[in-house]
This record gives C-alpha cells, sequence and structure tokens, in this order.
C-alpha cells in the first residue's frame, strides 16, 4: 500500500462519525485489495476551482457499502452495481465522492461566505459589510447519492450559520446559475458529475454572479476546504443558525421566461409546425425545462419515453455524454420511425447538447459541437443583422466568445460581421467572467438592478455602454447566448438549435444543407477530437508526464509539415483580444506550416489527456462551389485521421522513454 494512502485511512478513521469506514477499509484488507485501497486513499479529493469531482462507487463495492440494499456479505465488482442497484453508502475513502467530503466542502465554503460578507456586499463592488447571513442555493441532478448530498449540504450550511435554499427535486445547473443571480444569493451549489459515467458524482460551487469561482474567491475557498480533515464538526447555537428553504416552481417559471427571448426572429416558429423534434433528457433534468418550454413555444416535439424518467444508473445508454452517438442512438430510432427531422439530447445536468439531423441524404446525421456551435452562432449573428438589432455602428459592441479549443468557423464569422472574437481557456467560467465584466461596464444605477431589468432593456443597455454577448461556446458541446445564465445552458441550447432548425425548414434546406452554405462562405473548417485515458493514481503519473513532455519538448514536424509556432500557456504571458491576461494552464498548443493546429491539456473532470486538432481550407476568392467542398472535405479529413494517428504513437513512444 501506498505510505500517503496509509496516512488518509488513519486520518479519515480518526474523524469518522461512524464505523461504516472502519468497516468498509477492514474488508478492502482482509481481501488484500491494495489496489482499491490505493485509488481510494493516494490522495484526499481535491478542491478545485470547479470544486469536486469523483467516484461515489467504487470500482470495488464492499458488502458494508452495499448495506441494506443487498442480502449478500459479499463484495461485487462495478460492473454488477447496474443489475444489483444502488448501494446504501457511497464509496468510502479520501478519494472519493461521500459525506466525508461534502461536509468538508460545504463547511471550508460556508467559512469563506462569512468572511466575505464580512468584507463588503456580497456580488457588488461595494465593500462595506452586510450584518446578513449568506444566502446559499442548492440543486441537484439525478446521480446516484444527488439527492442525499444536496440534503447535506443544506444541512451542514444551515448549521454553520447560513440560509439554504433546496430545490425540491432535480434540476439543471444552468437552473442553478440563473437561481443564484435572480434570488440575489451568495453562491450556489450543484450536485452533479455533468456527462460522466454513473459511479461518478460531484460538487460544482457558484459565486453570486451566477458562475463557477474564479479568482479571486477560488483559492480562499480551496484553502479552506482542504484544511479541514475531520467529517465532524460542532453545529452553532440555534439562534446562529441558518434556515433551510424548499424551492418550487417559481424560480422554474422566471428562468423559461428568459429562455423564451432567446427566440430572435418568432417569425420562422410557424415553420417549427412541419418541423419534427423528438427530445431525449437522457433520464436526466433536461425534462423539467425543455419540455414546458418548447410546448410553450409552439415546437412541435416528441421525447423519448424510456429516457424520460430519473434514473442515476442511466441504464439504457453506454454513457449519458450527448457527445457519444451512443447517447442519442434512442432518439435516432425513433426519428426513423417517426421520421422525424431532428434529434435532441441532454446530458444529465443539462448543460450540454448534443444534436442529430436528418440530412439531404435523408439519413440520421450526428453534428459535432464545432457544427452545432457554428450553425447557432451564425443564425444568430445574420438574423440580428436582418432585424436591425445590429448594424454598422453597433457592430463593434457584438461579442461572440469562444475557448481556444473551439472552431476558428466562429472567428471568421464574428471578423465577417465585424464582431469580436474573443478567447478563453477551457471552461465556461472564463466565458462567464467575460460576461461580470460586461455588465460591471454599465453605468452603477443601471448595475444596481440590471437582474430585474428585461431582456431587451438589457441589449439596450450594453449595445449603448458596454459589449452585447450574441453567442458563446465550447467544442465539448456547451453554448449560450444570454447574460442571464452565467454558464453554458442546455436548456437555452436546444431552444436556439429548434429555431436554427425552423428556419432551414421555412428555406426548404436540412441542417446539412445549412451548413454546407456557411463552408461555402467562410471556408471549410473541420475538427478532431481525441483522448487518452489513464485512470487511477498509476495514470494520474502518466498524464502529468505526457502534459511535461509537450511542454519541455514539443514536435518539430508532424507528418512532413514543420510546426512553425509553438505556445505554452503555462508559462507564457497571452493576452486575449481585449487586453486581458489569460490565466496560467497545463496547456501546449502547436501550430504547422499547412494550417493545421494541435492543442494538448489534461482534462479537468476526467482521468484523460485531450488532444483538439483542427484543419481549415478558405476559398481564394469569392465562395466553394459543392462539387469543390466535397473533395475538399474529404481531403482535410483524411489528414486529421492522419495526424491522430500519429499522436497516438507519438504518445506512446513519449510515455516509453
Amino acid at each position: 500500500m501506498l505510505d500517503s494512502a496509509a496516512k488518509n485511512i488513519r486520518t479519515l478513521l480518526v474523524g469518522a462519525p461512524s464505523d461504516l469506514s472502519s468497516r468498509v477499509i477492514d474488508e478492502l484488507l482482509a481481501a488484500e485489495e491494495w489496489a482499491e485501497l490505493n485509488d481510494r486513499f493516494y490522495k484526499t479529493l481535491e478542491f478545485g476551482t470547479g470544486g469536486l469531482r469523483g467516484r461515489t462507487i467504487g470500482k470495488i463495492v464492499t458488502a458494508a457499502e452495499r448495506g441494506d440494499a443487498a442480502h449478500s456479505s459479499e463484495s461485487f465488482r462495478e460492473e454488477t452495481a447496474a443489475a444489483t442497484g444502488r448501494p446504501e453508502f457511497p464509496c468510502v475513502g479520501t478519494n472519493a465522492m461521500n459525506f466525508y467530503n461534502i461536509s468538508r466542502a460545504t463547511r471550508g465554503l460556508v467559512a469563506y461566505l462569512h468572511e466575505w460578507n464580512g468584507r463588503g456586499v456580497v456580488g457588488s463592488t461595494e465593500s462595506r459589510p452586510t450584518g446578513k447571513k449568506p444566502k446559499l442555493v442548492i440543486a441537484h441532478d439525478t446521480r446516484f447519492f444527488s439527492n442525499e448530498f444536496a440534503a447535506l449540504t443544506a444541512q451542514i450550511a444551515s448549521e454553520n450559520g447560513c440560509d439554504a435554499f433546496v430545490f425540491d427535486g432535480p434540476r439543471s445547473t444552468p437552473e442553478l446559475s440563473f437561481a443564484v443571480r435572480y434570488l440575489r444569493a451568495s453562491a450556489g451549489v450543484v450536485i452533479t458529475a455533468s456527462h460522466n459515467p454513473p459511479h461518478d458524482n460531484g460538487y460544482k460551487v457558484y459565486f453570486a454572479d451566477g458562475a463557477q469561482v474564479i479568482e479571486p474567491h477560488a483559492s480562499s475557498i480551496i484553502a479552506k476546504v482542504n484544511a479541514i480533515t475531520s467529517e465532524t464538526f460542532a453545529p452553532l447555537a440555534k439562534d446562529r443558525q441558518g434556515t433551510v428553504t424548499t424551492l418550487a416552481t417559481d424560480v422554474d417559471e422566471a428562468y423559461m421566461q428568459r429562455l423564451e427571448t432567446l427566440i430572435v426572429d418568432p417569425s420562422v416558429i410557424p415553420a417549427a409546425k412541419s418541423l419534427h423534434i423528438i427530445y431525449t433528457p437522457i433520464h436526466g433534468t433536461g425534462g423539467v425545462i425543455i419540455q414546458p418550454t418548447l410546448k410553450r413555444l409552439g415546437f412541435n416535439f416528441q421525447v423519448v419515453e424510456e429516457q424520460d424518467r430519473f434514473d442515476g444508473a442511466f441504464p439504457t445508454v453506454k454513457s449519458p455524454n450527448p457527445e457519444n452517438a451512443d447517447a442519442l442512438q434512442m432518439g435516432i430510432e425513433l426519428a426513423k420511425k417517426k421520421n422525424a427531422d431532428l434529434v435532441i439530447a441532454t446530458d444529465p445536468d443539462c448543460d450540454r447538447v448534443g444534436v442529430a439531423v436528418r440530412a439531404k441524404s435523408n439519413k440520421m446525421q450526428l453534428l459535432t459541437g464545432n457544427q452545432i456551435g457554428s450553425l447557432l452562432a451564425w443564425y444568430r449573428v445574420k438574423t440580428l443583422f436582418d432585424r436591425g438589432v445590429l448594424n454598422k455602428e453597433t457592430a463593434a459592441r457584438g461579442v461572440i466568445i469562444k475557448t481556444f479549443v473551439t472552431t476558428d468557423l466562429l472567428k471568421a464569422i464574428a471578423e465577417h460581421y465585424g464582431l469580436r472574437c474573443v478567447e478563453t481557456l477551457t471552461g465556461f467560467k472564463y466565458i462567464a467572467a467575460k460576461l461580470g465584466n460586461y455588465e460591471a461596464a454599465l453605468p452603477e444605477a443601471s448595475r444596481k438592478n440590471y437582474v430585474d431589468l428585461s431582456e431587451e432593456e438589457t441589449r439596450e443597455l450594453r449595445l449603448a455602454h458596454s459589449s452585447f454577448y450574441i453567442f458563446g461556446g465550447e467544442e465539448s458541446y456547451g453554448y449560450s447566448a444570454g447574460d442571464f445564465v452565467r454558464d453554458k445552458d442546455g436548456n437555452g441550447s436546444a431552444i436556439m438549435f429548434c429555431e436554427v432548425a425552423a428556419y432551414a425548414k421555412s428555406r426548404g434546406l436540412t441542417i446539412d444543407q445549412l451548413l454546407d452554405e456557411i463552408f461555402a462562405d467562410f471556408g471549410y473548417f473541420e475538427e478532431k477530437n481525441g483522448s487518452l485515458l489513464f485512470e487511477g493514481a498509476e495514470g494520474a503519473k502518466k498524464i502529468a508526464r505526457l502534459v511535461e513532455s509537450y511542454a519541455s519538448a514539443p514536435p518539430k514536424g508532424i507528418l512532413g509539415s514543420k510546426v512553425t509556432r509553438v505556445r505554452n500557456f503555462a508559462t507564457e504571458t497571452i493576452r486575449d483580444v481585449e487586453g486581458d491576461e489569460i490565466p496560467k494552464e497545463k496547456m501546449s498548443v502547436f501550430e504547422l506550416e499547412d494550417q493545421t493546429r494541435i492543442a494538448v491539456r489534461g482534462s479537468g473532470t476526467e482521468p484523460k489527456i485531450k488532444y483538439y486538432l483542427f484543419a481549415q481550407e478558405r476559398p481564394a476568392k469569392g465562395k466553394f462551389e459543392t462539387a469543390q467542398l466535397e473533395k475538399i472535405k474529404a481531403k482535410v479529413i483524411e489528414r486529421l485521421e492522419r495526424l491522430w494517428d500519429w499522436l497516438q504513437e507519438d504518445a506512446q513512444g513519449r510515455l516509453a522513454r
């Protein structure tokens, strides 16, 4: 057993409030399951800038963890969980998502909120004490133990002097972001692991601006959480404790009213009567908001019934990730049966959206995250100009925001229309930070009641005094187009894409034909993403070695093309087009002389190293003809396939060295 694992076992046992931990550890020791013990205890699950994320069901589930949920004294392997149901207790370990780490995270967060409240008004540029209890909004998705973790978060928050507001059932991450601002809360927490496998769960923290925490708050919260090693604590006296309030449907209604404003051209909605949409929430939270909103807007849709129920096992898919074809398969089969035009799927916490469309070939075709984002951005920009919301005079205030690893087609669209295209690191918290900057640039009188203003009123203010956020997107299927949510929004994305599909229908086009029109005008942009999975303690070491290898020894050439530029985001000072410095991150970007670009970074949420490959062909003049475009597509796709093969071989060589 690793020394760090032995040390963490002793630490956990000292502060454990029951004998569950000792029974689980004894069972694993007796079975000599050293790898499992090391994975569970080699470190304490770190509270990072996004909060916590990790296993809530171990690779081995002990009899003690199975509890009353089973009638056997034997442990079993993880793959058996689907057949036997959820264990009674979450995975015991310092490196796991369980009551121990929920307790640490909540106590550290609330301690910081008390400290921040003492400094000044939460979410304000003023600096005077509020003298009020902090307010914490809590949401959870449909995963195993999400409900229990949310209830524990509320209990611990209130016992430590914070008023807690908890939704009455599963709600999406973007609605939590909206609710923090709508309720003028100090912070928010959502219990979710987004699109991770069923054995994972997480704890994401949002600050008063409705965005995931960044500096200056992040480091202070992290320090307070990581300093706590025991699960036990003494609650405050009753008169100093906070209250726990259950949130019903009033927040839902306010959120849906804002989502309806994302429709930029209501005149295309009549075409939606003949547009047949299939929607699936993949056993997650999406149906809570998307279904009633689509109905209110008048869209013709049908839900995949088998996936329209909350279930943390996600039993109908291999993975609840709408990036993967499997997650949309039941929707696609229903679309084939019903001759539907469009399939939309959202992940468990509904911050991401996947799409399949009926192509001109009459077959169902999956769209990539970059293609979805390009269609949404192009349509919104074009329509806002067509309707006079944007014009040559106001274009300079219009902004599209994308991550460095998202398609450059968004940049080409922005440049064509005279808009700014701002690039950020991966993570919608950086896009949200930009929205906070744009709000802060408004006149002080407008900022005081900004949350209460209508979408039209805030748009006029931003166009007159600040920057108008038109669209933001990540290649990983996350998008938004309104600053009333400060995170990626699967609810809003689904609604926006239905409008794009209705527009295409009104012109007698399929979505792939519409996308080809964009490629013909702006150039063909193709991307390929790849990742290498390395789990556990040893896997983490391999990922770190690879990331360091690319930074210290970048390739000089790839497949006969010279590397013309290398950017090391961990060491270089890099600024965006607005002059803001990009935070340091362990990411390397290589640019080749054939206009190919490669980015390499470790995943922030999964045990993977991720590769992003980009290629493009721009028309020398005018636009591409149809036959020309098809040849260019084949050539570019083949180039990216060969590049990915080369990168995989190179990675194995780097690890061998």
